[in-house]
């Protein structure tokens, strides 16, 4: 007697329930398979990466020297990239954003239009890493002085000081938690609006975003199926969103996307006006937490190894096993990058793809 099949399974089900939604007809669908063609790995070799957490206080000077100094100190820990936190160079909240804002464009700007622009380069530069700048007010150099606009922007520089990628937040932290929270970014900042893929030639891609994107599993999605190994948030949880959140999302982000998810946020000081939730961390392809800081201001680095992502994704082949039948690959849809990154896509054997980004994202 021949074993019975699932929809067999599911018509015994439909009798007993007449509103269960299963066909009961016999269909075959054509799965995907894995493809044997040897290509380049996602990670090219290992990188030890460093999140320092800052606790930014009023004064830019002050606070661009003391990212400064925690850089050097990565670094000479071993550090090849280097993470600091979101606003590092101001403190957080709507009030400061318009003193603290620096004009980026066009670019590269003057000392004097963004003295944290030339502080990031020299820090990347002098200590031969790649730095994920955190990021900085931006003022919109096209606005009006009754009309400015500003963003919350990254900035990432490449060993040699130059400029490898620009991000914008895409969604805005906009909140009302009755008897708790209200928060609303959107009172000062403009959105952004691309996705942003970083090439780094010595490793691969990376993908920066900001705090609020985390939220987004759309923008972790795009960037893992366009092959990145690490997806970077700097973000700045707070103290009511922090401890439901800030953990489940990271390993939510890794889990599903089969990467490494690098969370970096400021210190927490109670005697500022936003409270900061801290617990930067680093959670692997799997979702194991691979380091965690707690409140005060501290560094906290981590491995990132190719075997781990090859071996997450050979164990658990999730991107030969996607029903694109069925549901759409949002990764192909009208995505918006960078308006002058190159995008050279190469389909590889797990069913995920590689980007490579060859010019500067603006």
């Amino acid at each position: 007697m021949r074993a019975p099949c699932l929809v067999q399974t599911t018509k015994r089900i439909h009798h007993i329930n007449p509103f269960f939604p299963f066909s009961t007809k016999c269909t075959k669908h054509p799965l995907r398979k894995m493809s044997s063609r040897p290509t380049a790995p996602v990670l090219k070799k290992p990188v030890k990466l460093a999140c320092i957490q800052l606790a930014p206080g009023p004064d830019k000077k002050a606070n661009l020297s003391r990212a400064a100094s925690q850089v050097r100190r990565a670094a000479s820990n071993g550090a090849n990239m280097v993470v600091l936190p979101e606003c590092f160079n101001s403190p957080y909240g709507c009030q400061f954003f318009p003193d603290h804002a620096e004009t980026l464009l066009p670019s590269p700007p003057t000392p004097e239009q963004s003295p944290s622009y030339h502080a990031l380069s020299s820090m990347a530069a002098d200590n031969k890493i790649h730095l994920v700048g955190g990021s900085v007010p931006e003022r919109c150099a096209t606005a009006t002085a009754t009309s400015p606009r500003y963003y919350n922007t990254s900035l990432t520089f490449g060993p040699d000081g130059g400029l490898l990628g620009t991000h914008r937040k895409l969604h805005l932290f906009d909140i009302d938690i009755p008897g708790k929270m209200t928060f609303r970014e959107s009172d000062v900042l403009s959105p952004g609006d691309k996705v942003t893929l970083i090439e780094l030639p010595e490793y691969g891609t990376i993908a920066v975003a900001i705090c609020y994107d985390v939220r987004f599993p759309e923008l972790a999605t795009i960037a893992a199926r366009k092959g990145a190994f690490a997806l970077v948030y700097p973000g700045a949880f707070n103290l009511t969103t922090g401890p439901l959140h800030w953990e489940l999302l990271a390993r939510a982000r890794a889990v599903d996307n089969q990467v490494y998810v690098v969370m970096c946020s400021p210190a927490r000081d109670m005697a500022a006006s936003y409270n900061a939730w801290g617990h930067s961390m680093i959670v692997d392809p799997m979702a194991k937490v691979l380091v965690e800081a707690g409140e005060t201001e501290t560094i906290v680095q981590a491995e990132l190894e190719p075997d781990v992502l090859a071996e997450t994704r050979r164990n658990i082949p999730l991107g030969s096993q996607r029903r694109f039948d069925v549901y759409p690959d949002v990764s192909e849809g009208k995505v918006q990058f960078g308006e002058s990154s190159v995008q050279e896509v190469v389909r590889s054997r797990n069913g995920f793809e590689r980007a490579e980004n060859n010019s500067q994202l603006k």
